[in-house]
């Protein structure tokens, strides 16, 4: 008789289905199941019965074992802890202390750091693609770690919200795409990078875009300013995705030279980037339309039909026109001598009253602070407590304020883009390409 011996039954499974499957072969081929610790009478239906609830117990403990796991790792990480891997490309670790435990923080690697910087400056750019960096690189025998740089590396890397200088055009930027962001808005001061996590209902899964992600506000210092990363995430956002399941759209290396849409606009069925093409009339000219990628490769989308290239472009325009009329209403906000006030460059009727209040609340904050100053005991304790609800106020102002501006350019985008409307024939090739990209 040939026998399977095991020193406990959930040594060699803890699941009903996989256990079930597997007395089915051992009987199919004689062989005999035995457990040194346990002992069980398989030849009998009572036998049978007790090892298959042993067997149900088995996986409930290991599905606890599991949440358990998984819900330490997720308190830790919404707390901005550090929960393992290697430090990122231009960083290190530091030993730290964070609410009396102990854990680790990234800090700049003096070596590495500039490289990283180097990458948002030179892909900040528009006329600087992923391989001019990786061929920069490359020349210079610049590695990350021991490997060379690739483009989906750096596409990868400068994703990644841990470099940036997170303020609350990073915390607009992410609520837009949908992110589950756990801090509050007044976190986000410009000055601590982020952790970026998978949601719990999409961990392990592929092509997991930003609307499944999480993010936390880190204790480290960020590498780039939030201008930079963001003009440099918005840029990827347009471009051949390399591996989180974000938009995808020109290819690879190429630079758009026969309209200034290329890459920007998608099939509204399946969401493929719609494609340039063209074809020759009887009289030697081209007429440019788009056409979904989808349908012309596979068939498998009906696609929009067929949408001319000048007439695409004049709805675009016309609706960049339209959009930037919205926002011309906008005034200058909050103190107009304070240029480090986050909503000082663009404001609405609605925005403006609620910068209003905040500044009403912030003075009866620090009007109660002055008063706790030799304050007896049942003063401070009214303060305190008035304190503590008009702070609760300003989050929420604040959270108002993050929702109206949610998407808003910057003033001095605003100008820019203005500016080349109004001279939109005139405007060069790749000035266009911004003005859409922005």
């Amino acid at each position: 008789m040939r026998r399977v011996i095991v020193y406990k039954l959930d040594r060699i499974s803890r699941s009903i289905i996989d256990f079930a499957s597997m007395m089915e072969l051992f009987q199919l081929h004689g062989v005999e199941f035995v457990s040194s610790t346990e002992k069980f009478d398989t030849s009998t239906p009572m036998g049978r019965a007790m090892l298959n609830i042993c067997i149900v117990f088995a996986q409930l403990e290991r599905e606890t074992i599991q949440k358990r796991v998984t819900d330490a790792f997720y308190s830790r990480a919404k707390r901005g802890f550090q929960v393992g891997g290697f430090a990122p490309f231009g960083f290190s670790f530091e030993s730290v202390v964070i609410d009396g435990i102990n854990t680790k923080k990234l800090v700049a690697d003096t070596s590495t750091a500039p490289y990283v910087k180097l990458m948002y400056e030179m892909y900040s750019d528009p006329n600087v693609s992923l391989g001019d960096i990786t061929r920069h690189f490359a020349k210079r025998d610049i590695k990350i770690g021991s490997a060379e740089v690739h483009r989906s590396t750096l596409s990868s890397l400068m994703k990644n919200p841990v470099y940036v200088q997170a303020d609350l055009e990073v915390y607009e930027f992410f609520k837009s795409q949908g992110t589950e962001v756990v801090n509050d808005p007044a976190d986000f001061t410009g000055l601590n990078g982020c952790y970026i996590y998978q949601g719990r209902d999409v961990a392990g899964c592929k092509n997991v875009t930003l609307k499944d992600r999480v993010l936390v506000v880190a204790p480290h210092e960020g590498l780039v300013s939030a201008e930079q990363w963001l003009t440099v995430r918005k840029r990827l956002l347009t471009t051949r995705s390399f591996g989180d399941g974000i938009e995808r759209g020109k290819s690879r290396g190429h630079k758009a030279k026969n309209t200034w849409l290329s890459g920007k606009i998608k099939c509204g069925l399946c969401g493929t980037a719609m494609v340039y093409a063209y074809n020759t009339n009887k009289d030697g000219n081209r007429m440019g339309f788009f056409r979904c990628r989808k349908r012309a490769e596979t068939k498998n989308c009906q696609g929009p039909g067929t949408m001319r290239t000048a007439e695409t472009e004049t709805l675009i325009y016309n609706q960049m026109i339209k959009k930037m009329a919205e926002f011309q209403v906008l005034t200058n906000s909050g103190d107009p001598n304070n240029p480090n006030n986050p909503h000082h460059a663009k404001s609405s009727p609605k925005l403006t009253a609620l910068n209003v209040e905040m500044l009403q609340v912030e003075a009866e904050i620090e009007k109660l602070v002055n008063t706790l100053t030799g304050a007896n005991p049942i003063l401070m304790s009214y303060a305190n407590t008035k304190i503590e609800e008009l702070d609760t106020k300003r989050q929420a102002i604040t959270q108002a304020i993050a929702t109206i501006t949610a998407k808003a350019p910057s003033q001095k985008n605003i100008t820019s883009i203005t500016n080349h409307l109004e001279d939109w024939d005139n405007t060069s090739f790749d000035d266009k390409r911004i003005a859409i990209e922005v």
